[in-house]
Formats: C-alpha cells, structure tokens, sequence
C-alpha cells in the first residue's frame, strides 16, 4: 500500500475547494446498479374457477373481519399489541434504521472541535524561564467517495432496512393467521365436545330404557351391557376434548403474551364456530409480488447483496481523504482573539492497493456468488408462494365439498337415530341396529364438526398465502406509527 500526504497553507485553502469539487464531478460508483428480476407470473390461479364466490380484491389487510366474530377480532388486536414475537421485530427494525443512520453519516464530513492550553518551565541550568502557549480550533476529516464504496453501502442498509420491515410484516401476517387458526381449534374441539355430550345424554336415555325392557322381561341382559359399554365408549372421549380446549386455549395464551388460564373466564363460554364466508377475497397473482412480506424481504436482500458486490468491488480502487483544521493559537491567552493568531491546515491523503496475494479480487467473487444465492433465495420464495395459494385453494373447495356432502349425511343419520328407537321400542328390529345408528350419528356430526373447521383453516391458510395482514403504511406517519 502507498499513501502520500500534502500539506496546504491556509492562502491555499479556496483553491483547494475547487480541486475537491472537480474531482466529485467525475465520481462514479462501481459495481452493478440493482434491477429487480423479471419474473413470469401466471395471469390467473388455475384452482380459482372452482371456487365460487370469489372477487378480485387488493386489500387483505383485516380479512379476519370477513368472519364476523368480535371475540376473534377482539384477540388479534391484543396480540398485535402484547406479543412477544412482534415486539421483538420491532426492536430489530428499530436497530436497522439506526444501522441505516450510521451508514449514511459515512457520506458527510466528521467536524469536531479542540481547545489546548500548554504550560512549561526549564531549569536554571539550561537557561531558566517560562512558555505557555494556547490553541483552539475545529478539525474536520472526509473520505472522498470517488468509487461509490460508501454510497453502495449506504444503498446495503437501505435495503436492510426494508428487508427488516418486511420480517416485521411476515410475523404480523403469521401471527395473525396463528391466532385464527387457534381460535378456530378451541371452537371446534368445544363444539365436538357438545356433541360429544349430546350423543352422551341421548345414549343414556338408550341405557334407561333397555334397562325398563330388561325388567320387564323384553330384553336381555346383553342388550343392557352393550348400551352401557356404547355410552362410556362415548365418555371416554370427553377427557381428550376437555385437553384438546384447554391446550388450544394455552396456545392463544401465549400468543398474547399472557400466562396460561388467563383467557379461561373469556373462552371458556362456548360458541358456535365462525361462518364460513360466501364471497372469498382474491387478487391475481401479480399482486402476491406486493402483497407477500417474505416475497418483498426476499427482493429486498437481493438489492442488498447487490449494493454490498459494489462495495466490494470499491475496496479494489483507491480511496482519497481529507483533512483540515482552522483556528487560532499565540503564546497569550489574550493575543488568541488578534487577527495573526488565525492557522489553518489542508491534508490530503491516498491509499490504494498494491499486492494483496487476491485477497480483494477474491472477496468481490464470493459476494457475487451470495449475490446470486439471493437471487436463487428469490425466485424460490414466488415459487414456493404460488404453491401455497394454490394448495390453500384446492384445501378450501374440497372442504366446502365435504362440508356440504356431511350435512345432508348428519340429518339423515339423526333421523335414521330416531326412527331406530322408535322400531326397537315397538319390537320391529333389534337392538344392535340401534347401536349401529347412534355410532354412525355421532361419528358423521363429529366428522361434519372437523369439516367446518377444516374450510374455515383452509380460508385462514389461504389469506395468510395471499399475505394479508397488513396494509402499507401512509407516508405521514411517523416511523414509531409505521410500527405494526
């Protein structure tokens, strides 16, 4: 490495702004200027003509309102504000801007200012006497940023910045889709469980009256074991469904920062599961590009890595900095204020690579291949997107398909239910058939239970799939408003 100094007096110091201002006027920035990839995007979702009710839309931000459940949108707006998850995003987005700050201070000049009063008395044998002398002044150093090194750097943690806000955007959609999803475990496992109780009560009834039957000399005592054994066959599912509640509702829990049993008093109620809407929301797949946080993140780090191949690139060149400092100083305090104690001083410098073995060279190639592991990363992630929409659309129509198909089973198997008892008590059939009616009536309303849930996730899946969730922000927010 060479370096090379010149010292200017301070006569020379305007002749020297305009030597710095030609040289700016040639800077250039090496490395390649980013240009987002084209990628070819289908014009329309192939599963999207089997599903009805569906409409173009282009916001998706509060899809869960299409649900129409207050108890559902009440716990996604507490753990928008409570989790923990979340609350760490924010933290790492406040930390990249404050890195993006750090690195566009590097564009301006680092200005600070210095004050020195010195004191020195000699012996008598080398003569004797006093010197004092005072100085004070600002100092002011720059690297000039003739190749672009600091620029790129400066364009790194811009992007980072916006790949750190889409991060924060991806766990606010999977949040939200994580507390609906949960929400719709508790509902159902509660629902299965009214069932479940239901089919209990109506099975005891079948027990009392096989046990009259039984006393009465009309039935036997197998009839009267079977019925018994079929109803704590259906008790003994009770324990796995009251687990199944309380641990859905641990799961929300969290979710929303809060300790486990604290949602017991607002949950415990039982409701009836969310409608499953009749108009679906769903924009074209170009607008996944813009909708999808992780998509976004992913082309973000892209940009990323480009500008950093620039800086790289730029550590190859030479590298030009300036100094300089004007103030005064005189022997006397009092003489610092008179027009001789002005001093100035200019000091450029250069530094350029030599011989480095290709030690340079070599690491603009590795960032070039990271470089193109992100592009890779990039195009994976729309891939990977288009996939999920589209499973999460075949999900949906099938499981509205079988919801529809396990309705008109249910009512035929409770009316298959009733009929039986009627012909067991008039001694028409036996009293296996009543069994086999009441087994088939509560696994088919235990099935269409779990079918119900299973559209309502597979809509959730979907929306999360489109990246709905959030909305862009307005540009006169704040940058604390901009926090989700």
């Amino acid at each position: 490495m060479s370096h090379k100094t010149m010292s200017v007096n301070r006569p020379f110091l305007p002749c020297s702004a305009v030597l710095l201002a030609g040289l700016l006027s040639g800077c250039i920035a090496v490395g390649p200027d980013y240009r987002s990839p084209e990628t070819a995007m289908p014009a329309a979702w192939t599963q999207l003509s089997q599903t009805t009710g569906a409409w173009q839309v282009q916001d998706l931000s509060s899809w869960w309102q299409q649900l129409d459940d207050p108890r559902l949108s009440s716990l996604i707006s507490e753990a928008l504000q409570a989790n923990l998850d979340l609350q760490a995003a924010r933290s790492r987005l406040r930390e990249a801007r404050a890195r993006r700050n750090v690195a566009a201070a590097g564009q301006v000049p680092e200005i600070g200012a210095s004050g020195q009063a010195a004191f020195s008395e000699t012996s008598d044998d080398t003569g004797g006497g006093s010197r004092e002398s005072y100085r004070a002044g600002f100092d002011a150093s720059w690297e000039l940023d003739l190749f672009g090194r600091t620029r790129r750097t400066v364009e790194a943690a811009e992007a980072d910045l916006e790949a750190t806000e889409a991060s924060l955007r991806d766990v606010q959609v999977s949040l939200i889709a994580e507390v609906a999803t949960g929400y719709i475990e508790l509902r159902t496992s509660q629902l299965r469980r009214t069932i479940t109780q239901n089919n209990l009560t109506a099975q005891s009834e079948t027990l009392q009256l096989v046990t009259w039957r039984a006393e009465a000399g009309l039935a036997d005592r197998q009839e009267v074991v079977q019925a018994l054994a079929n109803r704590e066959q259906t008790r003994a599912q009770m324990p796995r469904l009251e687990t199944d509640i309380i641990q859905a509702r641990h799961r929300l829990e969290l979710l929303l920062g809060r300790q486990p049993g604290s949602l017991a008093e607002r949950l415990d109620n039982v409701a009836d599961l969310p409608t499953l809407p009749t108009r679906i929301g769903v924009g074209i797949p170009a607008d996944t590009l813009r909708q999808r946080p992780d998509i976004v993140r992913a082309e973000r780090t892209l940009a990323a890595e480009t500008a950093r191949l620039g800086v790289a690139e730029a550590a190859r060149y030479p590298s030009f900095a300036l100094s300089g400092s004007i103030g005064v100083e005189a022997l006397r305090f009092a003489a610092l204020t008179s027009s001789g104690a002005a001093a100035g001083s200019l000091i450029a410098g250069v530094s350029a690579p030599l011989f480095d073995g290709g030690r340079l060279r070599n690491q603009a190639l590795i960032q070039d291949e990271i470089r193109h592991q992100a592009e890779i990363a990039y195009r994976h992630t729309i891939l990977t997107a288009l996939q999920e929409v589209e499973n999460s659309l075949v999900a949906l129509v099938r499981a509205e398909q079988r919801r529809t198909t396990l309705a008109d089973a249910a009512a035929a198997a409770a009316e298959a239910a009733g009929l039986a008892q009627l012909r067991y008590r008039g001694g028409v059939i036996d009293f296996q058939a009543v069994l086999d009616t009441e087994r088939t009536r509560l696994s088919i309303e235990d099935s269409l239970a779990s079918s119900r849930a299973e559209a309502l996730l597979a809509l959730i899946g979907l929306y999360k799939a489109l990246g709905g969730g959030w909305s862009t922000p307005t540009a006169a927010s704040s940058d604390d408003e901009k926090l989700p």
